[in-house]
């Protein structure tokens, strides 16, 4: 039984990041190359605004706000999905190698397969998917051991290690290739978000359809998977079964995100812990305050990054791993 205390704090605190991802997104439209005043935007809104402030707004503005939103969202939910399957504060898909994964396989994709434009735009989730699967079942093996069953910090460390030498194999298949496809290989490992148009929000959507409600149904189970192991099996969990399932779950959310924004790191590690230190470890409560957490940072660091130097900017994922880095040192040096 959760607490009304509990539940009035979560929804003073969600309305108030509801207002603060809203005030954000309406800074966003208004900042870039082509700026818009506060008085434009609302009359571009409303139908009333210029050719051209309708395509900024519309066709470039517009889906680059969503997507990012989206895409945190996506990587905060795999970040606490991953915390409480391991029990380790430190897991986070970019951290411990299943966006390395995701991004080998969007690789391979892109250089040696042919590409349609109709259907390369939603199969880039799938072979993400399939990449960061194949990542994630190795590191999860290493981790495993008959007789402790998954430990945490082994899981950590061998993810960090996947996700270096996923990286540098990335770096090597770019060596050879020709110089347009290694841009694009070069912004997605910088994390800069490419894929800001209609079609890629259409694509993501699905994932977060289906997925965010799935977490939310198990988040009894997500809360007692994160108590000791004789617990979760003397109240009937089959850990193992529960594991496996959720670990699809937050490979899936991690892949659908970073097939269209790029190698983006520390979301799913800053947004649970913020969300947990405001009301508490039960998922049924942060979670919803991690999913608007995870899309307000990365909304914020890509509209920073964009517009703090002219023309290309810095990619969402550098700013990111700026406010990141310093955290994941805080949280390891603490734990």
């Amino acid at each position: 039984m959760i607490q009304s205390e509990l539940l009035k704090k979560q929804r003073i605190i969600l309305i108030s990041l509801l207002a603060l991802l809203v005030i954000t997104a309406i800074i966003s439209a208004g900042l870039g190359y082509s700026s818009l005043t506060f008085d434009r935007l609302i009359q571009t809104i409303l139908g009333n605004g210029t050719f051209k402030e309708e395509f900024v707004l519309f066709s470039i503005r517009l889906p680059r706000i969503l997507i990012t939103i989206l895409a945190g969202m996506a990587l905060a939910l795999s970040g606490a999905i991953l915390q409480g399957i391991t029990r380790n504060d430190l897991a986070d898909p970019g951290i411990i190698g299943i966006n390395s994964g995701a991004g080998v396989a969007i690789s391979l994709f892109f250089l040696f397969l042919p590409i349609e434009a109709g259907s390369f735009v939603y199969l880039l989730p799938v072979v993400g998917f399939i990449g960061a699967l194949l990542s994630a079942c190795l590191i999860y093996l290493l981790s495993y051991t008959r007789k402790e069953g998954l430990q945490p910090v082994r899981l950590v460390l061998v993810g960090v290690g996947f996700s270096m030498a996923l990286s540098g194999l990335m770096i090597v298949l770019i060596s050879s290739a020709e110089r347009q496809k290694v841009d694009f290989i070069a912004k997605w490992l910088a994390g800069n978000i490419w894929g800001a148009d209609w079609p890629f929000i259409i694509a993501l959507l699905p994932w977060l359809f289906v997925l965010i409600p799935f977490t939310f149904y198990k988040a009894n189970k997500l809360n007692l998977l994160g108590l000791s192991e004789p617990v979760a099996v003397g109240v009937g969990v089959s850990i193992e079964k529960e594991r496996i399932v959720l670990l699809l779950a937050a490979v899936a959310l991690a892949a659908s995100a970073v097939s269209v924004t790029g190698g983006i790191a520390f979301i799913g590690l800053m947004a649970p812990h913020i969300a947990k230190s405001l009301v508490g470890p039960r998922h049924q409560l942060f979670v919803p305050i991690a999913l608007l957490i995870g899309g307000w940072l990365l909304l914020f660091a890509d509209t920073i990054g964009r517009n703090i130097i002219e023309p290309n900017g810095i990619p969402a994922g550098v700013m990111v791993a700026l406010i990141g880095a310093p955290y994941f040192m805080y949280l390891l040096w603490k734990k």
